[in-house]
């Protein structure tokens, strides 16, 4: 019977899928962009990530700047979703209460098991009234495994140790969401922490401390290091997992330099930037859930990256390995072009649910260039419910008006979004539109074409 047991345990195992999840948290000290993020999201990776979560903090919020970006996006985003998007990624959600911003994003073909993606954001700086110290989070639905990703700036200054733990433990009781399986960031199978935590190095002295730097002696600090000290007197903290910290100190750095503060105040070396994760452990009502669905979490790096110094914080990186068991194997929508498209004949888009979806009038499938960056950049949309020609048992023909089709062709793809779920649902294969003929004749392409690039309001659908 054990052995049974054990190969039906070592099958589910092999049945795990490997994700890979690169995260970045970084205090930008009000900092503009480099403008090469090459190294910090690893592009030339031999292996790619299925996964992105930033999480900044200090972003510039100064008043013009602040309202201009919650018109636009901000420059940091912007950048961002400017270097992922030819890469075939995009913007899943993000979140910014004034200096903190945390953006996640995923590889397109995962984006139709990316469900139930609420936001939120916790002001504790100033009695809760301001918002220069908080948490903003993600959570969302992976392929059935229900993920939070929590980004942090806390208290500042080395004689607030507790209060950053009171912090946090405030963010994590007041943050709640509209899913009843998990209705807090604790009931989340998989929860990272992670961001300017201002957790300082205690009692070791300024020359101590810059000499097990130099020496690359970090583990003479650890043992000082205010958060592993409060990990052993609390114990929401020592649910939390952290790789070793054997990189140096993140703050406080000369800025446009690799020089420790040289200023009079000439503040202490210290590990603020931190990214730990905490895997639920098994609960009665819930284990065979677990068991069948298994979720287990590698981390394959844990550093900071010396290269970039806009900031007085060097950027840390933590790249992960999520091993697990899909619950959702297939999208709810197949969709397709119904022939060739071109900008000079109206076109139909055929859907097929592959699953029990109720459409909703508000469902509509989007047309999309190939490289776009969010749900909100498609170039126009269909309404499924009013724009429908025809249906069977199991298909569904929309149409699509020739004045909606983008004048000068391209590579696109379309995508389902369910008004229910709040996300997309089904997404074809890239396909080629035609450009328009009539505008070729008129010698409007290429030069001038991108003015009749017709595009549409995005803001009163995903408002």
């Amino acid at each position: 019977m054990m052995e049974e047991t054990e190969e039906l345990s070592g099958r589910k195992r092999d049945e795990a899928d490997s994700f890979r999840l690169h995260m970045v948290t970084w205090n930008v000290a009000t900092a503009d962009p480099p403008d090469d993020v090459t190294l910090l999201l690893h592009l030339n990776a031999p292996k790619s990530p299925d996964l992105y979560v930033i999480g900044l903090q200090e972003v510039y919020s100064g008043p013009v700047r602040f309202m201009s970006d919650r018109v636009f996006d901000d420059s940091w985003s912007k950048l961002l979703m400017d270097t992922l998007a030819p890469r075939s990624y995009v913007k899943v959600s993000s979140i910014r209460l004034q200096g903190l911003l945390l953006l996640c994003f995923c590889k397109l073909q995962h984006l139709p098991f990316i469900r139930d993606v609420q936001a939120r954001y916790t002001r504790t700086g100033i009695y809760g009234y301001w918002g220069n110290k908080g948490g903003v989070s993600v959570r969302l639905s992976f392929y059935g495994h229900m993920l939070c990703f929590l980004n942090c700036h806390l208290a500042a200054h080395m004689d607030y140790a507790s209060e950053r733990v009171d912090e946090f433990q405030c963010i994590l009781d007041t943050q709640a969401f509209d899913c009843p399986k998990a209705p807090r960031i604790s009931d989340h199978r998989l929860v990272f922490w992670f961001g300017d935590l201002n957790f300082r190095i205690q009692d070791h002295g300024m020359h101590f401390v810059r000499s097990c730097i130099a020496e690359q002696s970090y583990h003479l600090l650890w043992s000082q290091d205010q958060l592993t000290m409060m990990k052993k007197k609390d114990r929401v903290l020592q649910e939390f997992e952290e790789g070793p910290l054997d990189f140096p100190p993140t703050y406080k750095f000369d800025l446009n330099s690799d020089i420790y503060d040289s200023s009079g105040k000439k503040r202490k070396p210290a590990w603020t930037d931190r990214i730990l994760w905490r895997l639920r452990p098994n609960e009665e009502e819930e284990e065979e859930e677990e068991e069948e669905y298994p979720l287990r979490v590698r981390q394959e790096l844990y550093t900071s990256n010396m290269e970039y110094s806009c900031s007085d914080h060097k950027p840390v990186i933590g790249v992960f390995t999520l091993e697990l068991r899909k619950m959702c194997a297939g999208p709810l929508v197949r969709l397709q072009p119904d022939g060739d498209w071109s900008a000079d004949m109206d076109a139909m888009v055929l859907y097929s649910p592959l699953q029990p979806i109720t459409a909703s009038p508000w469902d509509w499938i989007g047309l999309y260039k190939v490289g776009f960056t969010s749900v909100s950049d498609y170039i126009t949309y269909t309404w499924v419910k009013d724009d429908e020609v025809a249906s069977s048992e199991e298909v569904v023909q929309v149409y699509v008006s020739k004045e909606e089709i983008p004048v000068r062709g391209g590579e696109c793809v379309l995508c389902y979004y369910s008004d229910a779920l709040q996300c997309v649902v089904g997404v074809s294969e890239a396909f080629k539109v035609q450009g328009s003929k009539v505008a070729s004749e008129e010698g409007l392409m290429p030069g001038n074409i991108d003015a009749l690039d017709r595009t549409v309001s995005r803001e009163d659908l995903l408002d």
